[in-house]
């Protein structure tokens, strides 16, 4: 289930990343083995690992964890539902691999999804609720972002949040290397932004962070630490405040108590999600704001070429991913029928051995005999998952061979 900047507002997007950020916790029931939440500044998605038997089955999951999602952030199911996307079978594939590649973004191709569409899995893992499906699924993921940003220009033609919000702040402020800096927040967006400015040319940047690690991020980094104390007189000389942490980290108090000249123009820009900065900022005199919802509606037009050549990767490699696993869910099958073959194959050893017959050399003609008899069997079973038709090879194994294999999805004998 997807919510994104296609489909909700920034303030819809902000209430589910507040409730949960991350946590996939509360999507697992008795229904759904797995879930990996991907929430970020754009999009709030949740992966599920459905155990069912049925499209009604699935659909039963999906919808108890919207209502759950709903219920804990206090949006009612009618008014989310009509705001999200849900994928099931192999458009959930194609639609994580966009995603992790940055074509499903703000900006496209922006640079910071990649890593955090691995930083959902690692939480999943943490929390216990990821599966052997998700992990393929978003390793593919990884691998396929990779891929597209190796081979295509797409990370050139469109640009990061971060440098999109730079490039718009630009006409605001004086030039660069006399513009002074505060950046409050010392996460993984403080650290890209903080390299952005310095290709830029920025010469002073200080840095504060809500839970006081501002030292040890000035120290890894070069920059001033600004403590609690120090807040007031680092917003007082700022001509520009990046906030970008987890928190509200900035109102029109906290600018009052600054002492700000109002003839001394500053740029906040609010990177966070939820917001960083309470609207009130907006109406300071001298103070303009600029946020996640503004940055989103000067996103630049896609390079064609480079959206096109990355689009067709993305959609090779979902195909790619959907062949495997239709070909792994046959693995039941071909076990069985391997077991089978091999079950019959000591048997008929054992009574030659029980007649006195223990030539070497029959024995090995009857197991290499044994591995041709199952090698067409288990191809044809591969392509006949790989095509839908994994009912038949199932139908199969129980016609001829009387091997019952249960196999999720596929109804038992009747």
């Amino acid at each position: 289930m997807s919510a994104s900047h296609r489909t909700a507002d920034f303030s819809l997007l902000e209430r589910l990343s507040a409730a949960h950020g991350g946590a996939a916790t509360h999507l697992t029931d008795p229904g759904v083995r797995g879930a990996v939440v991907v929430a970020t500044c754009n999009r709030y998605e949740s992966y599920l690992d459905v155990a069912a038997d049925s499209d009604e089955d699935v659909q039963g999951a999906m919808d108890r964890a919207l209502d759950r999602i709903a219920t804990d952030t206090g949006v009612s199911a009618a008014e989310l539902r009509p705001r999200t996307r849900t994928m099931k079978a192999s458009r959930v594939a194609a639609h994580l691999f966009a995603v992790a590649s940055g074509l499903d973004s703000v900006v496209l191709g922006e640079d910071e999804i990649a890593g955090q569409v691995r930083r959902s899995l690692a939480d999943a893992r943490k929390q216990g609720t990821t599966t052997a499906s998700l992990e393929r699924l978003f390793q593919m993921a990884s691998a396929t972002s990779r891929g597209v940003k190796n081979t295509t220009r797409i990370n050139a033609a469109g640009r990061s949040m971060v440098r999109l919000a730079l490039d718009l702040a630009e006409t605001r402020l004086p030039a660069w290397s006399e513009t002074s800096v505060l950046i409050i927040g010392t996460g993984a967006y403080a650290r890209t932004t903080l390299a952005a400015l310095r290709d830029r040319g920025v010469g002073v940047v200080d840095v504060a962070s809500p839970s006081g690690r501002e030292r040890r991020f000035a120290v890894r980094d070069g920059v001033r630490p600004v403590s609690a104390d120090g807040r007031p007189d680092a917003l007082a000389a700022a001509d520009l405040v990046i906030t970008s942490t987890n928190v509200v980290a900035l109102d029109a108090s906290d600018l009052s108590a600054a002492g700000r000249d109002p003839a001394h123009p500053l740029l906040v820009v609010d990177l966070g999600l939820p917001a960083n900065v309470d609207k009130d900022v907006a109406h300071v005199t001298g103070v303009d704001l600029l946020d996640l919802e503004t940055i989103s509606l000067h996103a630049p037009v896609q390079e064609l070429n480079a959206s096109a050549e990355a689009f067709d990767l993305v959609d090779q490699a979902a195909k790619d991913f959907e062949q495997r696993s239709a070909e792994d869910a046959a693995a039941p099958a071909i076990v069985a029928y391997r077991t089978h073959v091999e079950q019959v194959l000591e048997a008929e050893l054992a009574r030659a051995r029980a007649r006195g017959d223990e030539d070497d050399e029959t024995e090995r003609a009857l197991r290499h005999f044994a591995s041709v008899l199952i090698h067409t069997p288990t191809t044809r079973a591969r392509e006949a998952a790989a095509g839908g038709r994994l009912d038949e090879v199932v139908a199969a194994m129980r016609t001829l061979y009387g091997i019952e294999v249960g196999i999720e999805g596929v109804p038992p004998a009747r």
